[in-house]
């Protein structure tokens, strides 16, 4: 089994920032990858950025990459995303998740509950 907890939401005004973590427990030897996600009021869940665990190799959803960048510190077993230059329509629950095979880029079996991320204008 695997866990996933979110940290570091919160309201923020346009054009600031908030990092995210996600802090990962349980069985952690058996992911591979952990991916970020948001779901904005009356939106999909869409994938943000991914990492694999081993290796650290990113890959995004354009045109997010630079304003989201996704990082991980193993020994912490935590994952970062990084928000920056927020928009209004930003404003999303923002999952973290956790994938111990293969698949799609977004596929992923391990989810936390999500945390938000609200930006005003």
């Amino acid at each position: 089994q695997v866990h996933l907890l979110e940290s570091g939401g919160g309201s923020v005004q346009a054009g600031g920032s908030l990092k995210l973590s996600c802090e990962v427990s349980g069985d952690t030897a058996s992911i591979k990858r952990v991916g970020w996600f948001r779901q904005a009021p009356g939106k999909e869940r869409e994938g943000v950025a991914a990492i694999y665990t081993d290796g650290g190799l990113t890959y995004y959803a354009n045109p997010l990459k630079e304003r989201f960048p996704i990082s991980q510190d193993n020994v912490q077993n935590t994952v970062y995303l990084q928000l920056s230059s927020l928009k209004p329509e930003d404003t999303a629950m923002y999952y973290c998740a956790a994938s111990t095979a293969g698949g799609g880029p977004w596929q992923f079996e391990y989810w936390g509950q999500g945390i938000l991320v609200t930006v005003s204008s």
